[in-house]
């Protein structure tokens, strides 16, 4: 990988990871805003449902008192019951006291704490705070006064506590769960994306650096050549290179121009019927002084017919590629043998070669464009794409492993479809 796509690559996994985390801090703080609520909606149920459930007590109480025969406030008569010894009060039964017309009060519960002065209304329920504790009272008037029956809520507060303790444990082991969720999900989902983006980026870095080495040597040359009077011979020679360079530039730009109708699908031709056969046949043929020019020997074991479906000329594209980096990659003196074979409904073609093969950990990106094995001149950098490109549209399926010769095997795999009468001719395109 070139230092700068490696350092595009890891601007863009940031950016990846960033995103991500911004996502779950997001869905994090939501979820702890929800959970905020929720706890405080529950807190208020159950602090309404405890306080109902002592109101109710403490009327009960009242009528159970009343019961037992009327109450003179100015003459009261204990009653039977005790607090606990040590003054703790959260955990006594009711207190009760009796309160004349001018407020003075006698408490009717051994041991109860004195009640402040205060208005009185039968019926009511209010809240009291006798020192540190704090208490639920219900009034009902008698005789010359009220009957007052208190009862602690310290249980209530404690419940209270408790529950807000065990909603900040559970809280916070929910946003925990939340944000890895979140973000492992965030990261998941926008990985697609930010793929597409990175092979975008790079895309854009590798083409425009093949675009810019032929305009470099044409722009160097042009300016050699202008850089003072120069014989007839070195202006041929001049003109030769940029019409070589030129005739890169335009190669690449047809490929790129090749592969945008096809990632677009808007221009691609109409599949027919086209013989896998033939178009081996006539790949062979076209590249065979190509082949012989490196002393190669370039051979074709194909069936009578094998028939696929494809868009005219796609499968002579495909073959041109495969033949051609078969031809560049295979040393000299080395063979090249493309094979059609049709076995159980499919269309199989392989191209077999005895370079330097494929490495295994560079099989996964073999097809993206201007990514180049090694570093054999020639070519775009674009073939491999194109012929994927292909293989995709057509319906195939790639594998890609190693030849008997000693190098790189190149399969392709298609369903089959009716055998015609006789053999098609490769179909130009």
């Amino acid at each position: 990988m070139r230092p700068a796509q490696g350092r595009l690559r890891h601007a863009l996994n940031r950016g990846h990871r960033r995103h991500a985390i911004k996502v779950a801090l997001v869905a994090t703080a939501l979820t702890a805003l929800l959970a905020v609520v929720i706890g405080a909606a529950l807190d208020v149920i159950v602090l309404r449902h405890l306080r109902a459930e002592a109101d109710s007590r403490l009327a009960d109480r009242v009528q159970s008192i009343l019961a037992k025969g009327p109450l003179d406030a100015a003459s009261p008569r204990p009653l039977t019951g005790t607090t606990d010894g040590d003054g703790d009060f959260d955990d006594a039964p009711a207190l009760v006291w009796l309160v004349t017309a001018d407020g003075h009060s006698t408490a009717l519960i051994r041991g109860a704490p004195a009640l402040p002065v205060r208005p009185w209304r039968s019926g009511a329920v209010v809240s009291l705070h006798i020192g540190t504790l704090s208490l639920r009272a219900r009034a009902q008037s008698v005789l010359d006064g009220w009957v007052v029956v208190a009862e602690s809520v310290g249980q209530i507060d404690r419940v209270r506590g408790e529950l807000v303790v065990t909603e900040l444990l559970l809280g916070a082991g929910l946003l925990v769960v939340v944000y890895a969720a979140a973000l492992l999900i965030g990261l998941r989902a926008s990985a697609p994306v930010e793929e597409v983006r990175r092979r975008q980026a790079a895309f854009t870095a590798d083409a425009s650096h093949e675009l810019r080495t032929p305009l470099s040597v044409i722009q160097a040359e042009v300016g050699l050549a202008l850089d003072r009077p120069r014989d007839g011979e070195y202006y041929r020679d001049t003109l030769r290179r940029v019409s070589d360079e030129g005739y890169r530039l335009r190669e690449i730009v047809d490929d790129l121009l090749w592969l945008a109708r096809s990632d677009s699908g808007s221009e691609v031709p109409p599949a027919v019927p086209v013989d896998v056969a033939g178009a081996a046949d006539a790949a062979v043929t076209r590249f065979a002084a190509v082949a012989a020019g490196r002393g190669l020997s370039l051979d074709v074991a194909a069936a009578d017919v094998a028939v696929i479906m494809a868009p005219a000329g796609w499968v002579d594209r495909l073959l041109g590629v495969l033949v051609d980096n078969a031809c560049r990659y295979s040393p000299p003196g080395g063979s090249v043998l493309v094979q059609v074979v049709t076995t159980a409904g499919h269309v199989v073609l392989t191209v077999d070669d005895d370079g330097p093969g494929v490495p295994a950990e560079e099989r996964a990106r073999v097809f993206d464009r201007f990514h180049r094995v090694s570093d054999v001149p020639g070519g775009t950098g674009l073939g491999l794409a194109i012929a994927d490109s292909v293989v995709r549209t057509t319906g195939g399926e790639w594998f890609i492993g190693d030849a008997p010769l000693g190098g790189a095997r190149f399969r392709v795999t298609w369903r089959a479809v009716a055998v015609p009468t006789r053999r098609h001719a490769p179909v130009a395109g």
